[in-house]
């Protein structure tokens, strides 16, 4: 009996290894193949360029000296327009990437194919400018899919990545982390502490979006459109920041709050310009919570947000999406279990990207060029 234990053991611990084995060697075969960002819907192709820019009258509130940011510009460019694509996450980007022992179970960047020409010609023309704000801890280059099929509908994007409080920022060709100051545990709470925290650190980041919004024009002189105030978009904390720098802005023509719980004056104050809140099925920030949501918290101040805004507002939830279906790690090859333990929805990852970009590419459209309205309804206040 006992020897047959032991053989019954030794057999189970052999299926074991040579199953973990063949699934490692499944998974290092998957990340190996090439994947691409989507294709742009727009009439452009894109180009991107790089910057490193500095508010020399603003001083860092987290280290000496001046601010200074690193921005991505994504723009149009003449179509059937012949040059070599940009590298996804380039040099020291590429710390972008999840840390060992996850990051055998993400895709590596050197295999995602981007869209984007490098340091191609802008188009020929003025367009409207687009700052564009990440979520917490991540990083402008983390949003391409969405930024490209703006800069395909004839726009500027200006991918802000505030510093010290992104996971990883490039500047002067060093790799700089975030500080607690700057990238706070509590912003998710429920407490005043956690508000408190939150709406004296949205003002940092606006005053980002504001500045890169005015530095556009000076490094492509001729190409702005400056008819036309910017617009302000921006995932999870960036949402906050985008509509705050838009209450800020007497020049700012729309923002739009990608499943960000508001914070800042913004809240109590509202918007003048229009908006657009696009929530995930876990989260209440468009002041109706959707059919997974477990915290309302976000719920009231979405409310005093839309009932102090006066600009049309429109609200809509991406069915089966949750807070990471708003990023990039849509198009990352993710091997299970990874993809269970990140906040990526049911639905298809492709496809909520598709959602999202259709719904933020025709809002524009219709604010600054009065084409339809978007199929979104008006939100409830």
């Amino acid at each position: 009996m006992r020897r047959r234990v032991r053989t019954s053991i030794v057999i189970l611990i052999l299926v074991v290894l040579l199953g973990g084995a063949g699934y490692v060697g499944w998974v290092l075969v998957q990340r190996s193949e090439p994947v691409s960002l989507p294709e742009p819907t727009g009439n452009f192709q894109v180009g991107r360029r790089t910057f490193e820019w500095t508010d020399t009258p603003r001083r860092d509130p987290y280290a000496d000296g001046p601010r200074k940011l690193a921005v991505w510009l994504w723009y149009p460019v003449a179509k059937q327009t012949t040059g070599h694509r940009v590298e996804y996450a380039p040099g020291l980007w590429s710390g972008l990437h999840l840390k060992a022992p996850l990051s055998l179970l993400q895709g590596p960047f050197d295999t995602l194919q981007d869209r984007a020409l490098d340091r191609a010609a802008i188009a020929p023309g003025r367009f409207p400018v687009v700052v564009l704000m990440p979520g917490m801890g991540l990083s402008a280059p983390m949003y391409a899919a969405l930024a490209e099929d703006l800069a395909s509908h004839g726009y500027l994007v200006a991918g802000v990545t505030p510093t010290y409080s992104a996971n990883l920022t490039v500047l002067a060709g060093q790799s700089v982390e975030s500080k607690p100051a700057a990238n706070p545990s509590n912003l998710g709470d429920s407490n005043e502490a956690a508000r408190q925290t939150g709406d004296q650190l949205v003002n940092v980041w606006a005053a980002d979006a504001r500045f890169a919004a005015g530095m556009v024009a000076k490094q492509v002189p001729g190409s702005v459109d400056n008819a036309v105030g910017p617009s302000y978009v921006g995932h999870s904390f960036g949402g906050a920041a985008s509509l705050e720098a838009c209450r800020q802005d007497s020049r700012c023509t729309a923002a739009v709050d990608l499943d960000g719980a508001q914070f800042g004056d913004v809240v109590q104050k509202g918007v003048k310009a229009p908006m657009l809140l696009l929530g995930a099925d876990d989260s209440c920030i468009t002041s109706v919570c959707g059919p997974d949501a477990k915290n309302d918290d976000s719920r009231d101040r979405a409310l005093s947000l839309l009932k102090a805004s006066t600009g049309t507002s429109w609200c809509a939830t991406v069915p089966g999406s949750r807070h990471f279906n708003f990023t990039d790690y849509g198009v990352y090859y993710l091997a299970y279990p990874l993809r269970k333990f990140l906040p990526l929805g049911s639905v298809d990852p492709r496809h909520a990207l598709t959602v999202q970009n259709g719904y933020i590419t025709t809002f524009l459209s219709h604010v600054i060029h009065g084409t339809a309205a978007p199929g979104a309804p008006t939100c409830q206040k």
